[in-house]
């Protein structure tokens, strides 16, 4: 299911400058959970972390997550070496006496691309205790986005749970069709019987009573949809059932697509009729829409 979430803060340890974060959270459709974090160089230690606590409230989805960590801090800027600025000045000052005469002076983009002019000053390592303190504040903002995420991923299912019921209302009526169209089979079949019968008993040499019977009784059997229709019923209801209940229902619901649409198969293969056959196409057609939306459904 599809969601977007962001929160962002600060941690202000008691010694030091100040962090600010924020995290920023995406979901899309999948089969199964796919994680992919992203954590700045450094806090590698809280991507195993965050990835326990992500696997352990989703089921389903790909879902990214990337953090963004910076300290409010002079700390970390560039900064100008003025003495080795100065030898620099002072070297063509010298030369200039020397009788070598520059067409300009020296640019100061092209001073500064001189190594060792330009220098950026290190961060102080974090300490163990100042780690985990921070890492608890990052891990706190990552449940709060997740809590929004999951809300509007909620939102969306609430939605699609809506769109899974008008199908099921379709199958439904389409099930009820059929079992009307399957009332009307006795007497297409009681002609189908005659014309077979006669076939039979005019073979040379005739058929045995007892093979007979076996196909008039196969030609029966092949004919009855209504173990079909049945099992089409209860799978309706399981679905309404799982739709209706809490917590994730994607797999369920996947699997019963696959039986609606086992069912639904066996009704066309055993159909004599053509507008029962026209029903049970409409049915898998129906029943793949369903089982097309159920893929976005934790």
């Amino acid at each position: 299911m599809t969601g977007y979430a962001r929160a962002e803060g600060e941690h202000a340890p008691e010694n030091g400058e100040p962090w600010t974060w924020s995290w920023e959270m995406r979901s899309v459709n999948a089969r199964g959970l796919d994680l992919r974090l992203r954590v700045p160089s450094g806090a590698d230690r809280i991507e195993p972390l965050a990835r326990r606590k992500l696997s352990d409230r989703l089921g389903r989805g790909s879902v990214s997550a990337t953090l963004v960590l910076s300290r409010e801090t002079g700390a970390g800027s560039p900064k100008i070496n003025r003495a080795v600025l100065n030898d620099i000045i002072s070297l063509q000052n010298e030369l200039e006496d020397e009788g070598l005469v520059f067409p300009s002076p020296p640019r100061l983009d092209t001073l500064l691309s001189v190594r060792g002019i330009l220098e950026t000053e290190e961060q102080s390592p974090l300490g163990e205790d100042e780690w985990v303190a921070l890492s608890k504040t990052v891990l706190t903002g990552l449940e709060q986005t997740l809590d929004h995420m999951i809300k509007a991923r909620a939102e969306e299912g609430a939605r699609m749970a809506d769109v899974l019921a008008g199908h099921l209302d379709t199958i439904d009526a389409l099930c009820i069709e059929a079992g009307g169209l399957a009332a009307t089979q006795p007497e297409t079949l009681r002609r189908r019987f005659q014309t077979q019968l006669t076939e039979l008993l005019e073979l040379d040499p005739p058929l045995p009573e007892e093979r007979l019977a076996q196909e008039l009784a196969l030609l029966s059997t092949k004919a009855d949809v209504r173990e079909e229709l049945d099992r089409l019923a209860a799978h309706i209801a399981a679905a309404r059932d799982h739709l209706g209940g809490d917590g994730p229902v994607g797999r369920k619901l996947d699997f019963l697509c696959q039986e609606l649409n086992r069912e639904a198969n066996t009704l066309c293969s055993k159909s004599i009729d053509m507008d029962l056959t026209r029903v049970g196409l409409d049915l898998k057609s129906t029943i793949e829409q369903f089982r097309e939306q159920v893929q976005n459904v934790e």
